[in-house]
């Protein structure tokens, strides 16, 4: 059964990922956890960014992880469309409403993107970190119900990285965002 045949994802897929990629990825996470921000970087203890890579038979292999540095979600007219989403799905947290949620800059992830596909490699996916614990969901490495909306659709694995213990992170892949479509992560120690 095929997911999806453009980035060819399906039940028997893998996503390859090389540990400095990984690195990358987790010390976007941990570094805005901290509050260390760049230069022009949306100041918020949130990160969300790309993945990207190339099939490699029936697998998905990272060549990329690229942070994005500018929530959009404050600006119209994504804010009256996140306030309304998260009216409808969100579960209430640490974080009030109003303050959850990550829109990328439309400018930014057209110059990524670009920047990316000029490289040869496809986009595979977004990342986005959890932090805080639920009762029912203590790891938070999993696609919350709003992800699932969030996610439905893109065509994209949504990796979700859990920083409930920043010494310990965790990282698991679906495909739109969907519990039931995981796609397993296999580390390995370099690229290629």
């Amino acid at each position: 059964m095929v997911w999806d045949k453009e980035i060819g994802v399906n039940e028997k897929s893998r996503v390859l990922f090389p540990a400095e990629q990984l690195n990358v990825l987790y010390e976007h996470c941990r570094r805005k956890l901290q509050e260390k921000y760049l230069a022009g970087e949306s100041r918020e203890r949130k990160a969300f960014g790309l993945i990207a890579g190339f099939r490699e038979g029936s697998d998905l292999a990272v060549a990329r992880c690229v942070p994005l540095l500018q929530n959009a979600r404050q600006a119209e007219p994504y804010k009256k469309i996140m306030d309304r989403v998260m009216a409808q799905h969100a579960v209430p947290s640490e974080t009030p409403f109003a303050k959850r949620g990550w829109v990328a800059d439309p400018g930014e992830l057209l110059a990524q993107t670009e920047a990316l596909q000029q490289q040869g490699l496809m986009l595979l996916g977004v990342y986005h970190m959890h932090r805080v614990p639920w009762e029912n969901d203590p790891h938070r490495d999993r696609p919350t119900e709003l992800d699932t909306i969030l996610g439905a659709g893109s065509r994209m694995l949504m990796f979700i990285v859990s920083l409930v213990d920043s010494d310990r992170p965790l990282i698991r892949s679906f495909y739109e965002g969907d519990p039931g479509r995981e796609v397993p992560i296999v580390v390995s120690a370099t690229s290629g």
